[in-house]
């Protein structure tokens, strides 16, 4: 068992100091300063880029919120960690500023790093210092991304029930290319196949667009003559005749391109004078819906189906915290800037202000 230690928050704004104890108070205190330390940990991801953008030597169309370090050193950052890891008590702080100002592929070489100068492996040490949702955020971070889809996967399809929102999630926006190296990826380090552990776990419907999407195959460019068709073949398969023809909603979703169904979805309002996500609405219920809608919407704008994920984790009382940290550490070096722009535009304020009030 780690010696105790003191929690301390990197931020004038929370100068709480909170020591472990059996006094009910101070551990109440305790869960509440790694609560303000792990939404510290989502406020850097967010203003990292301003903090780097001088020394950023990246291509304009990176739109990610955290980018490589430009004086980086592996050897000198695992001495870092080490130090903050070394004695009676852990700095925090230390690890949460250098991991969050470094690349995934920088964190993976720090590892590596780490292991060759004291024989041992750096996420096992940071997880026997740390606890909670910080422990959570830190080691989501030390994850190479694609194991981290991989991941999040297998750990919504064990056990006795299915996250449906997480399999939705990831099979819903990521592309044809990265869905096939998250199947390669899971067989490797979980044993069995994707598609198969999803079948288990799913039926109807809900399964076969499932699949559908697995395939990462779907169609590339536009279509000019099946616009039309396909906005036509939508409306007969749901607003359009008594009943609904899940198939037709199916074909069309899971394999048309994103860009192709931008078009159908234009076309489909012209046709019938309502959104295809009304038609969805009215049409499908439950796991199906709520597949078939974030299809359309990441067809739509990825971005703003991110930002809209986000504003829902965090609207009620108590935050989402796992969705808070899967998109946060997902996305911060895909599209983050991006989402940011969607959800100020949308909600009429900042992420990074959301988060904070949280």
């Amino acid at each position: 068992m780690p010696a105790p230690r003191r929690f301390v928050v990197a931020s004038t704004s929370l100068p709480l100091a909170l020591g472990w104890g059996w006094n009910l108070s101070l551990y109440v205190g305790m869960l509440l300063g790694l609560l303000m330390l792990m939404m510290l940990l989502l406020w850097m991801l967010l203003k990292q880029l301003s903090n780097s953008v001088a020394k950023s030597m990246l291509q304009p169309a990176y739109r990610g919120s955290v980018r490589p370090y430009v004086n980086f050193n592996a050897k000198h950052d695992a001495e870092i960690l080490h130090k903050a890891m070394k004695g009676m008590g852990t700095d925090e702080d230390a690890i949460l500023m250098l991991l969050t100002a470094r690349s995934n592929d920088q964190r993976q070489q720090i590892k590596a790093a780490y292991k060759k100068a004291y024989g041992k492996d750096l996420v096992s040490a940071l997880k026997s210092e740390l606890g909670g949702l910080f422990e959570s955020l830190i080691v989501a971070l030390m994850t190479p991304s694609v194991l981290y889809d991989a991941t999040l996967l297998h750990n919504a399809l064990k056990g006795a029930g299915t996250e449906d929102e997480v399999l939705i999630e990831i099979l819903a926006s990521r592309t044809g290319e990265q869905i096939k190296e998250i199947t390669k990826v899971y067989k490797k380090e979980f044993g069995g196949k994707l598609e198969k552990d999803i079948c288990g776990d799913t039926s109807g419907h809900y399964q076969k667009l499932l699949v559908i999407l697995l395939q990462g195959s779907r169609e590339e460019g536009v279509d000019e003559e099946k616009i039309e068709k396909d906005a036509k073949d939508l409306y007969a398969a749901g607003e359009g005749k008594f009943g609904t023809d899940e198939e037709k909603f199916i074909t069309i979703l899971g394999n048309r391109s994103a860009e192709h169904l931008r078009k159908v979805f234009a076309a489909y309002k012209k046709l019938s004078g309502s959104d295809i996500e009304d038609s969805i609405r009215g049409e499908t219920t439950g796991n199906l819906e709520n597949l078939l809608l974030a299809v359309v919407k990441c067809a739509g704008s990825i971005p703003n189906f991110f930002a809209e994920r986000l504003y829902k984790s965090m609207r009620r009382a108590g935050t989402d915290d796992d969705t808070l940290m899967r998109i946060m550490v997902s996305r911060s070096e895909v599209d983050m800037l991006d989402i940011r722009g969607s959800f100020k535009k949308i909600y009429g304020q900042s992420l990074y202000t959301t988060i904070q009030m949280k």
